[in-house]
Formats: C-alpha cells, sequence, structure tokens
C-alpha cells in the first residue's frame, strides 16, 4: 500500500525546476504580448459562490465542479474557468465606465471530471476579455462595426501571442453560434433533438449526427439537407461561399459577419492562420456570436479557446457585449516541447562553493555576485579543494560554478 503522504490525488501534480523556470517565462511572454494591446490585469478569487458558474450561466456542468461548504452554509466552487468571474468584476467596478473595457489575467482553473484522457484536474491559463463598446446609441451598422472590430482584435491577438511564444504551425478555428442555431430553428428541432446533435457535433462525432439526422421526421428537406452540409463546412475562405448558399437568413447573415470579419483579418496580417468550422460547438452555451480555437502539432485539443458572449454580463446586471479568450498555458508548453521549440530562460544560477572558516570573506562575494543580478546558492563546506562536485551539482540547475579556496577569490571551474 502506498503512502498518499508522498502522492498527489489524481489529475494534479508538482512542478518545480527548469519545468517551471520555462513555465513562468512563457506566462510572462504572453502576458507582455497581451499587455500591448492595452489590456490591464486582475486577479479574482480562486472560488467563488456557485451561482457564478451556474447552469443559468451556461458554464460548466455541476457534476464537474469542486464544490464545498463555508461556515455560513453557503456553496462554493473552485472556479472552472475565469470568464464569469471577470464578468461579475467588471459590472462591480466598471459599471459607470462608457468605454470598452480590456482585462488580462492568468491562474488555475479546475475540473472535477473523471474522464481525463490526459487532462490535469487543475491547470493554467492566461486570458484576456474585452467588454463593452464605445457606444449603443448608433445605428445597427455602425454597432455591428464596433462588434467586428473587437472580434477582429481578439482573433489578431490570439495569433500574435501564439506567434510570440515561438509557434509558427499553428490554426485559428472560428465557428458561428448563431449559423448553426438558425438551422436547427429552421429546421423546427425540439430542444431535446437539438442538444443531442449539438453535443454530437460537439465531441466530433459525426457519423452520429449525420444517423440522428436521418432519423428524423417532419423535417424540411431543405433544412434537412443545410443541416446535413454543416458538418463539411471546414476550411478556407471557400467554406464561406458554400455556407452562404443556405436557406436560413439569419444564418446566412451569421456568414455575412464571417466575411467582413475575414476582411479586417486580412488587414492585420493574420488571415493566414484562420479557418473556418461552421460544425464547431463549444461546452460553453453563453456564447453568442463567434467561437474560435486554436490547433497545432503535439497536442490533441485546443491551446486558446474563446469567443463572444453578448448575453452574459446582463446576468449580473449590466446588458453589455463581450468576447475574449484563454490560452492552456499547459498545453503550450507540451505543444513547444513536441515541435522542439525551446523556452530561453534568462536566470543565470550560480553555486558558489567555499569553506566555513573563509565565511566572511565569502559573504563579500556573494554579494557582489547577487548584486549583478545572478541567482547564487552558498554551499558551505569544510576543505573546498576536495568536495564531491557531481553530487553538489545534482542538487539543482546550475550555469556555472565557483569556487573558492581558503584566504583566495572564487575561481570559476567549467560544468560538465
Amino acid at each position: 500500500m502506498r503512502d498518499q503522504r508522498l502522492h498527489t490525488p489524481e489529475g494534479v501534480r508538482d512542478i518545480y525546476g527548469e519545468e517551471l523556470l520555462r513555465k513562468e517565462k512563457l506566462e510572462e511572454t504572453i502576458l507582455q504580448n497581451i499587455h500591448t494591446f492595452g489590456y490591464r490585469d486582475i486577479e479574482t478569487p480562486t472560488f467563488e459562490y456557485f451561482d457564478i458558474f451556474s447552469k443559468e450561466i451556461g458554464t460548466t456542468p455541476s457534476r464537474e465542479l469542486y464544490k464545498f461548504f463555508d461556515k455560513e452554509g453557503d456553496t462554493l466552487v473552485l472556479r472552472p474557468d475565469f470568464t464569469p468571474s471577470v464578468a461579475r468584476c467588471v459590472v462591480k467596478y466598471f459599471s459607470e465606465t462608457t468605454s470598452p473595457v480590456r482585462l488580462c489575467y492568468k491562474g488555475n482553473v479546475f475540473s472535477n471530471t473523471s474522464s481525463l484522457q490526459g487532462k490535469l484536474k487543475e491547470g493554467t491559463q492566461i486570458g484576456a476579455e474585452l467588454m463593452g463598446v464605445s457606444s449603443q446609441d448608433g445605428s445597427r451598422d455602425e454597432y455591428e462595426q464596433q462588434l467586428l472590430t473587437q472580434d477582429a482584435e481578439m482573433i489578431a491577438l490570439v495569433v500574435k501571442t501564439l506567434l510570440a511564444c515561438g509557434l509558427q504551425d499553428f490554426q485559428v478555428s472560428i465557428g458561428e453560434v448563431n449559423f448553426f442555431s438558425s438551422l436547427c430553428q429552421e429546421a423546427c428541432l425540439d430542444e431535446g433533438t437539438k442538444e443531442r446533435l449539438r453535443e454530437l457535433i460537439h465531441n466530433k462525432n459525426l457519423f452520429g449526427a449525420e444517423e440522428l439526422l436521418n432519423s428524423l421526421n417532419n423535417v424540411p428537406d431543405y433544412a434537412l439537407q443545410d443541416l446535413l452540409a454543416v458538418l463539411g463546412y471546414t476550411g478556407g475562405e471557400d467554406v464561406l461561399e458554400c455556407a452562404s448558399k443556405v436557406h436560413s437568413k439569419r444564418a446566412q447573415e451569421a456568414v455575412g459577419y464571417l466575411s467582413r470579419l475575414l476582411d479586417l483579418l486580412k488587414a492585420y496580417g493574420v488571415d493566414r492562420y484562420v479557418s473556418f468550422d461552421l460544425s464547431m460547438i463549444s461546452k460553453y452555451n453563453y456564447y453568442t456570436g463567434i467561437i474560435l480555437k486554436a490547433y497545432t502539432y503535439g497536442v490533441g485539443d485546443a491551446i486558446v479557446k474563446g469567443g463572444r458572449y453578448d448575453k452574459l454580463l446582463s446576468f449580473f446586471g449590466k446588458d453589455i457585449p463581450a468576447v475574449g479568450f484563454v490560452t492552456v498555458l499547459d498545453d503550450v508548453l507540451t505543444a513547444l516541447q513536441s515541435q522542439g521549440i525551446g523556452i530561453p530562460v534568462q536566470q543565470e544560477n550560480i553555486l558558489y562553493v567555499y569553506e566555513v572558516s573563509d565565511y566572511e570573506e565569502a559573504l563579500k562575494e556573494l554579494d557582489n555576485l547577487r548584486k549583478e543580478g545572478a541567482f547564487v546558492t552558498a554551499l558551505p563546506v569544510g576543505d573546498a579543494g576536495h568536495f564531491n562536485k557531481d553530487a553538489a551539482l545534482s542538487q539543482g540547475f546550475y550555469h556555472r560554478l565557483f569556487i573558492k579556496g581558503k584566504g583566495e577569490s572564487a575561481q570559476e571551474v567549467m560544468i560538465g
């Protein structure tokens, strides 16, 4: 029987040493890139009231939440998702702000699921949220143009963030929630059938989705054909042209929106990293417009997820549009490692060995090295000339080794 005191629960792990240095450097790189677009940092609590992530909001199912009680008997949850928390903050602290609010964050999220499929139950995310518009008093075209520019900014930020991480071969796949929902409405699908179809498509079970559609009765042939065609609407700009031929006017408007969005992405110069997937569906029901996922080699899931959620903030008391994304940091690290892309860590770790009897003189040299910005580990020994070099180096990750004999200045010794 193993000693649980030395092990972590299923789905979580320890991170230390050089791996943690790389992770921290990647966090810094991503946040610096997001800051260049004018986003400001915010921290939200690790746990919130249950209602922040309730079914009404459309976030993570209750069975996948880590729930517990406080001393007042209120139900609390470890956050599974940052977006509802940030939405709550914007309504609470920026309710009088008339211009868009740009916020970014980093932290861990928690998923209490039994089907891990290689995923951890605790993972780190870094994201950005753009909430609100300059004005809602103009015409519908002016309002839609504001949303378009925000969506384009968010997608361009995703591309530039992944490039800043060192990735080159990736694709940002874009879908549109209204396209699918309007075709379901045109086909007069009931909520139960729509939800089953939604789940099949989300799980990429295209055969199951096709079987379900073909089993339906009392559905107009043209509507059924449009829904069947959704499963194949994946690819480049030509996909939009094909999708524009569906019968639903609302679905046509969604395709038109994506076409105008593509024009803006071309202006950003990021269109080569963009493709379209009109069968894309998110597990979060609060999305109302575009949804996006970024994929790359070496990872079986999206490394970036996001979209537009124009109704979420109304749950907290302010009806304003919003769009955002999160970077799944652990998956980005996996992708970089799989593709042989290093993360340069600008940290010089020095092991400084000195004799105990030469303590005061050693302290002066240690202080000077640290003032120069080095990270210095001091190792006092009885005889600096006879210490076990290999054993000392094995205690940590060091770039340089200094040995100081009694009455002498420290001398650098080659490592390796």
